[in-house]
């Protein structure tokens, strides 16, 4: 993408690691096939990464939980 590449609209992607795997395993990492069939969906449709960022959430009162945020544009 280049700099001087303008977006009509955007979209924003929250995507969560499951609760599950968290309470049970300490953690059990982002869904990569959920994600890669999430993007590949969006693509179709003309979308396309612009901005992603991880972040690390507090889950009930002990554990932490892994997210990514991702931002579309077309």
């Amino acid at each position: 993408m280049s700099d001087t590449q303008k977006f009509r609209e955007y979209k924003i992607v929250h995507i969560v690691e499951g609760g599950c795997g968290t309470i049970l395993l300490g953690s059990s990492g982002l869904p990569m096939r959920k994600i890669e069939a999430e993007l590949n969906a969006y693509a179709a449709e003309g979308w396309q990464v612009v901005f992603q960022v991880l972040e690390m959430k507090r889950f009930w009162l002990f554990w932490q939980r892994e997210a990514m945020i991702v931002t579309l544009g077309r």
